[in-house]
């Protein structure tokens, strides 16, 4: 009989896992997972490519010299382009039905790697990568507060953050799900919640929550190519760099670890489970901390089941 939960990752704690790293800009995220990894003593994975879908300006290629990896690169903008449309989007069945295409071409280009999982570590486009393969993905925003019983903290770009200073939240948290193939813009960032940042200060800079909320009416429906442009923006954008620096760079890493090592897991209907010796503890999410420590948020019912197949690889405290 199938047990209840399994490692998100068949085959974590058994052996050395292979895992592509996707990242759209400056790296750092993914870095900071490369280098965790390389300071453990027995890492229970590897990562084996680096993938890029904007080659001309990410950090891809510095990184792939900097760690010896090999760099895929596959420009969604100009394949877009090329496929005449001015604007890399999934609003209309056209640009779904390129992105698929995109997507093929990168399953093609990936084939040789043979990976595991991948891990989105500021990769921006959705992509439907997440059928063929596990994948990790780091959000600026704490997946645990949901308005309507839906989670809020969602979207794209400054979107979550923004929301989170309209809502007149106090802190903010990065939260790594396990992305999930898309259908459309309502069901984003809905994956399995596999762990959450500690709290980061919010600090508006003097700014009204009133005069912010105008800003955001006054906004015009399509967002331009470069940004609003406005207040909101631009202090969502600040705390979008401390986020990272204070919440991706504690979370997403040993994330990673916990996943690859077998330490994390779902069952059939997508619930969270931490292991903790040969049992399985249902959990909404695990909050990992800066200096180290970790925090089971546990789900009621909160009663354990036998974790079956191999033990869970060993990693030090503040790894896992």
């Amino acid at each position: 009989m199938d047990p209840l939960a399994r490692p998100l990752v068949p085959g974590a704690g058994c052996r050395r896992l292979r895992f592509g790293l996707f990242l759209s800009g400056s790296g750092s995220n993914a870095e900071r997972v490369i280098e965790r990894l390389r300071s453990l003593p027995e890492p229970p994975c590897e990562p084996v490519v680096l993938v890029t879908d904007v080659p001309e300006t990410s950090r891809a290629r510095e990184l792939g010299r900097l760690y010896g990896l090999p760099v895929v690169e596959h420009d969604i903008r100009a394949f877009y382009a090329a496929h005449s449309l001015p604007r890399v989007s999934l609003a209309t069945p056209r640009g779904v039905e390129v992105r698929e295409r995109w997507t093929d071409g990168l399953r093609a280009r990936l084939a040789p790697y043979a990976l595991d999982f991948g891990v989105f570590a500021g990769f921006v486009p959705l992509t439907n990568l997440t059928a063929d393969l596990p994948c990790l993905n780091v959000h600026p925003g704490d997946l645990t507060y949901l308005k309507d019983g839906k989670r809020y903290l969602v979207g794209l770009h400054t979107v979550p953050i923004e929301r989170a200073i309209l809502e007149g939240l106090d802190d903010l948290r990065s939260s790594v799900i396990q992305a999930l193939p898309y259908s459309g813009g309502d069901d984003m960032d809905n994956g399995p919640l596999l762990g959450l940042s500690g709290p980061v200060p919010m600090d508006l800079q003097g700014a009204g929550l009133d005069e912010l909320r105008r800003q955001f009416e006054a906004r015009p429906k399509l967002r331009p190519k470069e940004g609003y442009g406005d207040r909101l923006e631009q202090l969502a954008r600040s705390h979008q760099e401390a986020l990272k620096v204070q919440g991706d760079w504690v979370v997403l890493p040993r994330v990673v670890a916990a996943v690859a090592a077998g330490h994390t897991g779902t069952d059939r209907e997508g619930q969270v489970f931490s292991r903790v010796g040969a049992r399985w503890l249902p959990v909404e999410t695990v909050v990992y901390n800066p200096d180290g420590s970790r925090e089971l948020r546990l789900r009621p019912p909160a009663a354990a089941v036998p974790a079956e197949g191999c033990p869970a690889a060993q990693l030090p405290a503040a790894a896992g």
